[in-house]
């Protein structure tokens, strides 16, 4: 950021080269005092200011109107006409950040008017906004306080990409999952009310995330409450009802207003008194909403609905956002955006742009030439060359078709192909129905947002032992993407599930093997595999499977056996060499292989676990009990991850900050039993 006053330091120097007496009695000094005079009238005084009037007293860069945005009341003290030409330099901004850290990039380009006009209109932070999903919200972010912080996004110790509530004040709810926003805003909305306080509750919701059955859950409670709650739809995609010209534009100003509210109420209140005419009115009014708005689904549900609106005119959004801070009752804002918004390449591929890694900003997005062979492209070709074998596969995906790797085969095989949209709970019970048909279904989701199925998965498909297979994707550590999507839970909470397997593939041949062998099963099959690519191993071209519930001695040493669930493998073979340990490849936390594990424990005196999963009720705990079963005393370490939600950062910094790299495990074993010396690495069993 530039220092206070600087656009008029500069204005200043360009004279001096023009009168070299300037510069005999001005200091630079001098200079940042009068800037910092400007920059306190600007941000205190208590009228609306146009700073581009004042641009002409005080040289060119007074145009930087954000670098003096440090709260939206700074916001709100700048004249309407001001708000365009900060858009403007918000989406500069937004570039200028995302592309030296990565991040969600088209999302944020669609929603820099939206934020605009909705921290000049309402009084947050007293006012709650409550942004679905929430990796949009680096406009509101940056308009917050945060803006020097951008740099640090997605970073260790710095900014998460989604809201947090202990990270700001103007973050009102936590938010990463779908289609949690208007629920929220609800409750706020109530809490409101009943502790008399004139707070408003807004809730910020795109036309993904309407795709969930939640969050008509929450419509249907709040249409039919009395308490004021305003829904946006940022519809970014398709419209749900396009705009139709001067009418529109009209019947929306009349419906976001206080007189159409008014007026009807004060209708119904008349025309109640005579039945047949209450009626014959309420008919007309739907007709004519019908002809006007075809899509009257939010009206049904009790909401006033105004819109669709421009979402990139941000006066337009100002005036129709002031006419609904005045509306009482549930109302329901229809804003339609574009996603990449101002920067061509992302407004014609958004979804390459939806969230990208560093770039070059006048460059684009380029090719990094030949990549490593990632664990989710794996999975999409197995699924293709299954695809292929057997037509009874079918496979489905809660709108997760880019990062499970299915594009390949929607196009290959398009009508066994299912995106059910952001609605997990359903993909399962639909996969559920699909088993009882004799088909094949293989749901591909990701770790943290099966989470959202529980009971499905438990009652549709495992009580009935129906053969599903779940490819559960970014299973682990995530990284940037932080707690809300950290995969470390599904070994604990779907191993606890009768007639459930869950298999740990430690690399790409064995995440390909292991997809077969559950796809051959009777039963539900989790296959748990991380996000990125794993140590480079083969792949090979057939579909031949390992045995279930099968482990395999990888290195035998004494003293110590390593009992390794998934990629971990790799670290506890490195580990293993400093300690003469023995290391085996467990593959499945469900069934465990019950005779090595016995072998191992009467063949060596400690035994260790290491899983990137949580310790508590994973793969660990898993042979803690089945060592109680046996009747087998041993001592265990547990090593996983501890009870305790991870942060955001980097994967590979985050897992030696957690001890889980090799040294990491080296320590942790010397640390428990320090009689455990380094000896010469002895042969391994491969």
């Amino acid at each position: 950021m530039r220092r206070p006053g600087i656009g008029v330091f500069e204005f200043f120097r360009r004279s001096s080269s023009e009168n070299g007496a300037i510069d005999a009695f001005l200091t630079e000094e001098i200079f940042q005092r009068i800037g910092i005079m400007c920059q306190f009238y600007l941000t205190f005084f208590e009228m609306p200011v146009n700073c581009r009037s004042v641009n002409h007293l005080f040289g060119p860069n007074m145009d930087a109107l954000l670098e003096w945005i440090q709260s939206p009341s700074h916001l709100k003290k700048l004249s309407r006409e001001n708000l365009p030409s900060l858009a403007q330099e918000l989406r500069e901004r937004l570039v200028e950040t995302v592309s030296q850290t990565g991040g969600h990039f088209s999302s944020n380009l669609g929603t820099v008017e939206l934020t605009i006009a909705l921290h000049y209109v309402f009084n947050t932070p007293e006012d709650r906004l409550v942004w679905d999903v929430g990796h949009q919200t680096y406009p509101h972010k940056i308009l917050t306080g945060r803006n020097a912080l951008m740099g640090s996004l997605r970073q260790k110790g710095g900014l998460s990409g989604f809201p947090r509530r202990e990270e700001s004040v103007y973050d009102a709810f936590g938010t990463a999952h779908s289609s949690t926003s208007i629920s929220a805003a609800l409750g706020m909305a109530v809490a409101h009310k009943q502790t008399g306080s004139q707070r408003k509750a807004v809730a910020i919701i795109g036309d993904g995330a309407l795709t969930a059955g939640m969050a008509y859950e929450a419509m249907n409670n709040a249409g039919n409450s009395p308490y004021d709650l305003l829904v946006i739809l940022n519809d970014n995609d398709m419209s749900i009802s396009p705009p139709v010209g001067a009418l529109n534009h009209y019947l929306a100003e009349l419906m976001g207003g206080r007189f159409y509210a008014q007026a009807k109420k004060l209708g119904e209140q008349v025309l109640r008194n005579a039945p047949p005419l209450f009626a014959l009115a309420k008919h007309l009014e739907e007709q004519t909403q019908n002809l006007i708005q075809p899509h009257t689904i939010f009206e049904k549900l009790g909401f006033t609905y105004t819109g669709p609106v421009d979402g990139h005119d941000v006066q337009g959004l100002v005036d129709t956002l002031q006419k609904l801070h005045k509306t009482s009752g549930p109302q329901f804002l229809h804003v339609v955006t574009r996603k990449g918004k101002g920067y061509a390449q992302a407004e014609m591929d958004p979804v390459a742009y939806h969230g990208p890694g560093k770039f070059d900003p006048a460059v684009g997005l380029r090719s990094a030439g030949q990549s490593p062979v990632t664990f989710t492209q794996v999975f999409g070709q197995w699924l293709c060359d299954m695809a292929d074998k057997d037509p009874r596969l079918v496979a489905i995906t809660p709108a997760m078709r880019e990062g499970s790797g299915m594009v390949a085969f929607s196009q290959r095989f398009p009508s066994r192909y299912h995106d059910v949209g952001i609605a997990e709970q359903h993909a399962v019970t639909f996969a559920a129905g699909l088993a009882c048909e004799g088909l094949k279904p293989v749901v591909a989701i990701y770790s943290t947002f099966l989470q959202r199925a529980y009971d499905q998965l438990i009652h549709d498909v495992a009580l009935q032992k129906l053969p599903v297979v779940f490819a559960l994707d970014r299973a682990g550590l995530v990284g940037a993407d932080g707690p809300t999507h950290a995969g470390m839970y599904d070994i604990a909470f779907t191993r606890c599930i009768p007639n459930m397997s869950v298999a740990c593939p430690a690399d790409e041949k064995e995440c390909r093997q292991l997809l077969s062998t559950a796809y051959s099963l009777d039963h539900p099959v989790t296959v748990r595999y991380p996000r990125g690519a794993g140590v480079g191993t083969p792949v090979e071209a057939d579909l031949s499977a390992l045995p279930w519930g099968k482990a395999q001695v990888k290195r035998q040493g004494e003293g110590v056996a390593i009992l390794a669930f998934g990629p971990l493998l790799y670290e506890a073979l490195k580990a293993a060499q400093t300690l003469n340990a023995t290391v085996v490849n467990m593959r499945w936390a469900k069934p465990l292989d019950l005779q090595i594990l016995k072998d191992m424990a009467q063949t060596h005196d400690r035994l260790v676990t290491v899983e990137d999963g949580t310790r508590k009720g994973g793969a660990g705990a898993a042979v803690l009990e089945a060592l109680q079963d046996m009747g087998l005393v041993k001592p265990v370490l547990v090593i996983g991850f501890e009870d305790e939600f991870t942060e955001h950062g980097d994967p590979k910094v985050l897992m030696q900050d957690y001890g889980l790299t090799a040294e990491g495990i080296a320590q942790r074993i010397s640390q428990q039993w320090p009689d455990v010396q380094s000896t010469p690495m002895l042969r391994r069993v491969v």
